[in-house]
């Protein structure tokens, strides 16, 4: 499965004989700073879930007060994990986020495993329902009040994961100029919410907070799920260290980005979600399907119009964050051997991995032609989560095993091991709460073992495949104008 490979090396001859400079050769740059990379975690993390998931966590949470405190703790496990992945990013310096740590702490194996399911379910999953998300709140101001026609919202979900995608093959730069700009657009969304709700408090508006631990309807066994849905509202504070590789000093901007994003979202959220209870009680957010415009329309009648808007610029702005990561995953995974040669190259003009990018899209369009964003939601977080409780799992080990290996950045052990333990009884119980949707994805996640066997440990597939497969990679690499890096980035 390996295509025109060979190692990057510092200097590269041209055609001429002359040698390239390192700003000449074909290699990721370093090119995102502090302000970047702020604005890649918080524009990943907020995005249709603050929107969305407040239905979920209630639903299974069953109390207001329950439903706070979900959403506290959901935003403190995010922070030790996010600590925990700023460890592993100072430690191993590579591009590749958990694909890179599974492969380091633990082995081959769970590292292939976390790379296909990225590749097969976890990302084309987690883009479906973000642009979904998209579609819905760009198409339904239109037919209000009936319901949009499904076709519609899937049509204006694949120009918006198309959009993503052309931005991703163009530049770096103008990625991050891009998520720069949605981030400003989304944190303004939230301060539009927060603030009448903390007016309406002041005011005396607390009705709705009344009997807000009524624990009539709490079942432990739902719990899980309420934390499905308040976590992937979170979710996305991992996504820079996808990245490390182009980041100026890592060591430096990787713990400060995720701190300062992490605090902040978390107080955000928690302020917005007093802010929902304050216009509506719990019923009336139960039935609504889009929480934020049901709470623009009592709050801000005025801009209540503008607010479909600025949650799908929302959902936009976590879904090219998190193309923009998951792409460096495969890239890194290539590089490695795991996956064919082509996902490893790079564009020679662009400088950005354009057939890790190009190759994913159509998975993507696949799925939101078939998936319900609920559905999608539980789907991708039981394979997620398990491989993040791995990670974090593979961090302790490594620390046992190699106590004096450099660590800029070492988090308590009580942080690492609450948040392992954490994240393996959520995902544990979650297969009882939800059977199907966690089963089937544990079930898709277990089916890549055969595959690795067949294609890292034996050789299984017959040569004239192999020579049809180089070929045809080969002929893909001069259309693309793709090839490997010439500097080596870690």
């Amino acid at each position: 499965m390996e295509v025109s490979r060979r190692q990057p090396k510092a200097e590269q001859l041209t055609d001429e004989g002359t040698e390239k400079t390192k700003d000449e050769a074909v290699h990721l740059r370093r090119s995102i700073g502090l302000l970047p990379s702020i604005s890649f975690i918080i524009g990943t993390v907020i995005g249709s879930g603050i929107f969305i998931a407040p239905k979920g966590v209630l639903m299974n949470s069953g109390s207001v007060g329950v439903s706070l405190i979900v959403w506290i703790l959901c935003g403190v496990l995010s922070l030790f994990g996010a600590l925990c992945y700023a460890e592993l990013g100072t430690t191993f310096t590579k591009s590749g986020g958990h694909y890179t740590y599974l492969l380091e702490t633990l082995g081959p194996l769970p590292a292939f495993l976390r790379l296909w399911t990225e590749y097969l379910l976890i990302r084309p999953a987690v883009s479906s329902y973000m642009s979904l998300a998209f579609g819905r709140y760009v198409v339904e101001p239109f037919f209000i009040p009936c319901a949009a026609l499904t076709v519609l919202v899937k049509l204006v979900s694949i120009f918006a994961v198309s959009f993503v995608v052309v931005v991703n093959c163009w530049s770096v730069s103008l990625v991050a100029r891009t998520q720069v700009t949605l981030t400003v657009i989304k944190l303004f969304a939230l301060i539009l919410i927060i603030i009448p709700g903390i007016m309406a408090l002041v005011n005396g508006k607390t009705a709705n907070f009344q009997d807000a631990f009524d624990s009539k309807s709490l079942s432990v066994t739902k719990l899980p799920l309420a934390f499905f849905s308040g976590l992937y509202a979170y979710g996305g504070w991992f996504y820079l260290n996808f990245v490390t590789e182009e980041i100026i000093n890592p060591n430096r901007t990787l713990p400060l980005a995720i701190i300062f994003s992490m605090v902040t979202v978390t107080v955000c959220y928690v302020l917005v979600n007093v802010a929902y209870y304050t216009m509506m009680t719990a019923d009336e957010l139960l039935m609504s399907d889009a929480v934020a415009v049901t709470f623009a329309g009592r709050a801000l009648q005025g801009l209540a119009p503008a607010m479909p808007v600025l949650v799908a610029v929302s959902c936009l702005g976590a879904l090219n964050g998190g193309f923009f990561g998951s792409t460096r995953m495969i890239f890194v995974g290539a590089r490695e051997g795991h996956m064919p040669g082509i996902f490893s190259m790079i564009h020679i003009r662009r400088q950005t991995p354009l057939p890790a990018i190009l190759f994913l899209y159509p998975l993507v369009i696949i799925m939101i032609a078939r998936g319900e964003i609920y559905e999608l939601i539980n789907f991708a977080s039981f394979s997620r989560w398990f491989f993040i409780a791995l990670a974090t799992l593979g961090m302790l080990i490594h620390r046992y095993r190699f106590p004096e290996h450099p660590r800029p950045l070492k988090v308590p052990l009580v942080i690492a091991v609450i948040f392992t333990l954490v994240c393996f009884f959520i995902v544990g119980l979650s297969l009882y709460s939800d059977p199907w949707n966690t089963g089937l994805s544990c079930g898709l996640t277990l089916a890549v073992v055969p595959l690795y066997y067949l294609t890292m440990k034996t050789s299984c597939i017959p040569n004239r495949w192999k020579k049809t497969f180089n070929y045809f990679s080969l002929q893909l690499q001069i259309l693309l104008e793709v090839t490997q890096q010439e500097v080596q980035t870690y």
